[in-house]
């Protein structure tokens, strides 16, 4: 049987295109119809809709302390600001031309 090292299992996981949470089966969002969406998280997306309706900026500010509590910063201010510059990649969040 082969092992996964963790990097490996998480470089298998979803990224959640709101938030950026790195995404496990199991928490994936809904659709309407209950299926399985696997671009969201079920913290972002429930029964087809965003379970926030806000701006990129209001998800930083909600996001930044966990990144703080998870280590990837050292302060809310430093989170925001990396928050600030990847969430715009995330596909919620991309500007459309």
């Amino acid at each position: 049987m082969e092992h996964q090292t963790q990097n490996q299992k998480q470089e298998n996981l979803k990224i959640c295109q709101s938030c950026g949470m790195p995404m496990q089966a199991e928490q994936y969002g809904t659709n309407q119809d209950g299926s399985s969406n696997d671009k969201y998280c079920c913290y972002c997306f429930k029964d087809g809709e965003f379970a926030q309706k806000c701006t990129v900026e209001e998800m930083v500010e909600f996001c930044a302390p966990f990144e703080v509590e998870g280590g990837r910063a050292k302060t809310k201010e430093e989170a925001k600001k990396m928050l600030m510059a990847y969430f715009p990649t995330l596909e919620r969040w991309k500007v459309k031309a």
